[in-house]
């Protein structure tokens, strides 16, 4: 847990600390440190955001959740993290496991936000302990070019690519989520619903239909290119190796904006839906600086910071409600993001994860019952 060693910061000056940890890729721990963080402290005379990375995926997120555990075990009166970030799960286990401040009512950016994620995280109630910082969501790519009307099902999908053998692509469950996405999208369509998956109580019984969804998908496989994972599928929809693949949002329109994907290259999102999640702004429970923490939340949360820095900079979906951003992005910004993809669609088709043991289900049945 060295990684984690907050409590030892010392500055030359009298100044207060504000801890931020965040879980994520690099680029999370960028967006504090060079932007989010230097705009509180000008707002903030004599506070200093330290931020720290705990890594990528569930994995950085854990880490967050052992050492918050580890200092309620301890008793200690005041916790190193102020704020952190931390991906959907965590922050159900988090709530669980009476880790964190009910603080979303007291700061004043927590009424723009109704999105189901910010009441349950993957069957836990978490109203009122997290903000969404954004969303990230998976969905179809496709060479506009040379697919005029693109599927609007999974029923569709599969139909076209019978037709068009080995031009979809996707990573299936290894070195990537788009590629998981996909598949749980998948089971959604011809297993179990998203609405029963994404909700306690497990239930292994709501799974007698699965062998039969992997079943067609194994045979759905047969027609398509495996990639070697979500950036895989982006260079090989650039280079035309195929012409349609499952991709991250946010890092599809990040490459488009770096000229890495041509023009043609556009994004549907199809029915039933496919799962994507967001990250959660939390306030541990005995935070030694949980105003200050509610400040810079709210700051985060925003109208101008989820329009300049988390749509602008990051391309990602805004944590509030897309009316709140809107008023504050440049038309050309707006219509980019929600272009392809509007915000209806986004309500209707786009999806949670499945709570932890569904997930696990639906990945150990792909193992045993896709790719053997």
């Amino acid at each position: 847990m060295a990684a984690l060693c907050l409590g030892a910061v010392h500055t030359a000056s009298a100044e207060t600390v504000l801890n931020v940890a965040t879980a994520g890729d690099q680029n999370m721990v960028d967006y504090v440190k060079t932007w989010l963080g230097p705009k509180f402290e000008a707002a903030h005379p004599g506070v200093k955001v330290q931020v720290i990375g705990t890594g990528p995926g569930d994995a950085g997120s854990n880490k967050i959740v052992e050492k918050l555990t580890a200092q309620q075990q301890s008793g200690a009166k005041n916790w190193d993290i102020d704020v952190a970030v931390v991906h959907q799960a965590a922050g159900g286990q988090l709530v669980e496991k009476g880790l964190l401040d009910k603080y979303r009512h007291a700061i004043n950016t927590g009424s723009m936000v109704t999105a189901e994620n910010a009441k349950n995280a993957l069957g836990v109630n978490v109203d009122g302990y997290v903000m969404p910082m954004f969303l990230s969501q998976t969905a179809i790519a496709y060479n506009s070019e040379l697919i005029k009307t693109p599927p609007k099902s999974y029923d569709e999908l599969v139909q076209w690519s019978q037709k068009n053998p080995k031009a979809f692509g996707y990573n299936g469950i290894k070195n990537g989520m788009s590629g998981v996405s996909f598949v749980v999208g998948w089971i959604y369509a011809y297993g179990t619903d998203a609405a029963r998956l994404s909700a306690l109580p497990y239930d292994k019984s709501v799974e007698k239909t699965w062998g039969q969804a992997f079943a067609k998908l194994k045979e759905f496989n047969k027609n398509v290119t495996f990639t070697p994972g979500n950036a895989g599928t982006l260079d090989m929809l650039s280079r035309g190796e195929i012409t349609m693949g499952p991709v991250w949002v946010d890092m599809f329109y990040s490459w488009k904006d770096q000229g890495k994907v041509p023009p043609s290259i556009k994004l549907a999102l199809i029915s039933p839906g496919m799962p994507g999640q967001p990250m959660y702004y939390v306030v541990p429970a005995h935070a030694a600086q949980a105003k200050l923490a509610q400040a810079f939340i709210a700051l985060a949360t925003s109208p101008d910071v989820q329009a300049q820095g988390i749509v602008k900079q990051f391309n990602w979906y805004p944590g509030i409600d897309a009316k709140y951003v809107k008023e504050k992005l440049d038309a050309a910004t707006w219509q980019k993001l929600f272009a392809e993809i509007s915000p209806d669609d986004l309500a209707k088709y786009g999806k949670s994860f499945p709570i932890t043991p569904y997930f696990d289900d639906i990945k150990e049945g792909y193992e045993s019952q896709v790719s053997n």
